[in-house]
């Protein structure tokens, strides 16, 4: 760390603690040069990948796309914004622990959806169709006999974790 004052490049550390709900270090430094203080803020920079589009395109991942979409999809739906905002956190922390650079534009729109289903079944649907391109009554029919079908089966299991009478 080059000092601001000065610019050498020598400095310690002289007291580290945690800042910003624990997702900074605040590092209090010593120029080893003109022994000026100066804090120091340290945060992980964690990249949002590039998306690759259906036609190859590559752009870069853009948050604001992602909230209008599943604004959209959620919208006069009777869902909190707090679990909005928790649905939102958990694509963009999942697209960030990949690793990747670059990733398809296909995962983001699965984990939308993936987020949606468990959000709201209309807005799943009205996303699902857009984003799948529905062409006509039928297909909004299958998706919603499949939606139907994973309901029953996650109402089946849940009745099979219940304590049974007479046991």
């Amino acid at each position: 760390m080059h000092c601001p004052f000065c610019r050498h490049e020598e400095t310690k550390v002289i007291d580290s603690r945690l800042a910003g709900d624990g997702l900074q270090v605040r590092r209090r430094r010593q120029c080893l040069g003109c022994e000026e203080r100066f804090t120091t803020f340290e945060t992980a920079e964690l990249v949002l990948p590039r998306l690759v589009k259906r036609d190859d395109r590559r752009e870069p991942f853009d948050e604001s796309k992602l909230r209008a979409g599943v604004m959209r999809a959620l919208e006069k739906r009777p869902v909190a914004a707090e679990a909005v905002e928790e649905a939102i956190s958990r694509i963009l922390q999942r697209l960030m622990t990949t690793g990747e650079r670059e990733l398809p534009s296909s995962l983001v729109g699965q984990l939308v959806m993936d987020e949606l289903r468990q959000l709201d079944e209309v807005a799943y649907v009205r996303f699902a169709s857009v984003y799948r391109s529905f062409q006509d009554v039928e297909e909004f029919r299958r998706e919603i006999e499949r939606l139907r079908d994973a309901s029953a089966a996650a109402g089946r299991e849940q009745m099979s974790l219940l304590p049974r009478e007479g046991k």
